[in-house]
């Protein structure tokens, strides 16, 4: 270590006497003393002016892509949802947590957490998070300015009491989570040009959770927490854009296979044939997960005084059919067919404003189809099939609808027709059966699908889940204000853009990381790395910053 870094100093100073020589500056530099001798520094000012400066050093260098490796599958007989995993604090703990497009915050349970879950049986090892343990956390408090714009986006709460920055999310099942947030270091795999893999970090705020009660209790489908993709100030993507360290957008691909997984990049997807829609601006709509109002309970538009839960849907599974007012990924339906046939549905069905739209939502497992439009879609189905499948009527189960019809066919391919959703913009979004139907069971040689679109009832809002998201690469570009979408093999790399300090492009293959890029593998790669950071700082700056 010792003779790394004094070769690095040798380097260093050969490379600043060069310059000095070609550039005609002064043969002498001044140096002086950030704080004046013997006077005593905090350690946590000298940790916020090092984070300070890797901000820079990370706007100033960053130019690849972001990427996280993806679990699970959106089959609600398996998994029924999508995660990752995020590593968190100093030194680095891992945390798997729900891949959500219908929230903002990240949070993970706190070790300090009443009620959060120890065990999972997705198979995978729960943590927790301790700040205390941490040597580079820090609590967020009312005074901080993400907490303020938190507040405005009802993403945080202030008690005068504490001054602390907090949260309580409610949940459509009855459960619900409290916590407060933290600023702290995530580290994450940063794709170069070339397909070069190396390890970054930037400061990111997220909660802390204390209380879980209800089905997030339960262990069956646990995970560690909930990272939201949402565009306000608090969530991950918004602070990593802001700093730099991150492009404006992020695409993912989920696998539709039972083997699951897929690729999740902070960066644009690029292939030719993806189509864009744009959102929709202003909308009012508020997540899905993070919010208290339940659809199928509301019998007048407004908000209920009280919210009652969802009898049948299991929060860990997907999120129930729920809404309140806030910003979501909002696009303009404008029609639906099937076999190339426009359905007669009312326009004013898919018209969006404060009460009705679609939404695009990747912590929802199933779809949701607003009331004007389901009745039209299922018989549209059903007379397509009417001579190749038997249909039967029958009761629903724990995932879906209180009746349901039930197809027994042999081959949903052969048998079932094509569907679009037809977007602004001239963008379809091509539905195979796999991405309407969901398979119950098999019946001798015949296998037993019911349409997995579900129906909000009396209410015209369309939610677009994981049964319609899977085998397509989507594309959320945040900077253009709009969404685009691909048909897609998503157990197969992707091309990735991601725009760097030159305006340039890199291509690159994420979701084919080796073991050797491992945080616990990369020692001596760091310390070169921060030798080259050292050595462009200086050939930029022409001087050292020294304490």
């Amino acid at each position: 270590m010792v003779a790394s870094v004094s070769a690095g100093i040798l380097m260093a100073t050969v490379l600043l006497s060069a310059a000095l020589v070609m550039c005609d500056f002064p043969t002498t530099l001044k140096l002086e003393r950030a704080f004046p001798v013997g006077q005593r520094v905090e350690l946590s000012e000298l940790r916020a002016r090092d984070m300070a400066r890797h901000r820079r050093m990370l706007q100033a260098s960053s130019n690849g892509v972001i990427d996280f490796p993806v679990q699970g599958t959106y089959n609600p007989y398996l998994v029924g949802l999508y995660y990752t995993e995020v590593l968190l604090g100093s030194p680095p703990k891992a945390f798997y947590v729900q891949i959500d497009t219908g929230s903002d915050v990240l949070w993970v349970s706190c070790s300090s957490c009443n009620g959060c879950p120890v065990s999972s049986g997705l198979h995978i090892e729960l943590n927790s998070f301790n700040p205390g343990s941490s040597s580079t956390a820090s609590l967020i408090s009312c005074s901080d300015q993400i907490c303020n714009l938190g507040v405005q986006s009802s993403d945080a709460t202030c008690s005068s009491q504490n001054n602390q920055c907090a949260y309580t999310f409610q949940y459509g099942d009855g459960s619900g989570t409290s916590g407060y947030y933290v600023s702290d270091l995530m580290h994450f795999d940063e794709i170069l040009g070339g397909s070069v893999t190396t390890n970054a970090s930037a400061p990111v705020v997220f909660g802390c959770s204390t209380s879980q009660t209800g089905d997030l209790t339960k262990s069956d489908r646990a995970v560690d927490g909930i990272f939201g993709f949402g565009q306000q100030p608090m969530s991950v993507i918004s602070q990593l854009s802001s700093q730099g360290v991150a492009p404006k957008a992020f695409s993912h691909c989920l696998r539709g296979d039972d083997a699951g997984g897929g690729i999740l990049v902070l960066g644009e997807i690029v292939e030719p044939n993806i189509v864009y829609s744009p959102l929709v601006p202003s909308q009012y709509h508020k997540s899905v997960r993070e919010r208290k109002i339940l659809f199928k309970y509301l019998k007048e538009m407004g908000r209920p005084k009280q919210v009652e839960p969802m009898p049948q849907l299991s929060r860990s599974r997907f999120k129930s059919a729920l809404l309140s007012l806030g910003p979501h990924y909002n696009l303009n339906l404008e029609s639906i067919s099937v076999n190339g046939q426009t359905l007669g549905i009312d326009s004013s069905v898919f018209s969006t404003s404060t009460t009705q739209g679609t939404i695009v939502d990747s912590g929802t497992t199933l779809a949701y189809l607003a009331a004007g439009a389901y009745n039209p879609f299922v018989n549209a189905i059903t007379n397509a099939v009417s001579q190749s499948a038997q249909s039967v009527l029958s009761k629903g189960n724990q995932f879906l609808n209180s009746e349901m019809y039930l197809y027994f066919v042999f081959s949903v391919a052969d048998v079932f027709p094509q569907v679009s959703l037809n977007f602004a913009g001239g963008a379809s979004m091509v539905l195979r059966p796999q991405d309407y139907l969901l398979q119950q069971n098999s019946v001798g040689t015949s296998a037993v699908w019911c349409i997995g679109f579900q129906e909000i009832q009396g209410q015209e809002m369309t939610i677009l889940g994981d049964l319609v998201l899977k085998d397509k690469a989507f594309v959320y570009d945040l900077a253009g204000q709009r969404i685009g979408w691909v048909n897609y093999d998503c157990s197969t790399p992707v091309n990735v853009s991601a725009s760097t300090s030159t305006g340039k492009s890199e291509y690159v293959n994420p979701g084919q990381l080796s073991d050797s890029s491992s945080l616990q593998n990369q020692p001596y790669k760091e310390i070169a790395k921060t030798m080259v950071a050292l050595l462009m700082h200086i050939s930029l700056f022409g001087g050292f910053l020294f304490l």
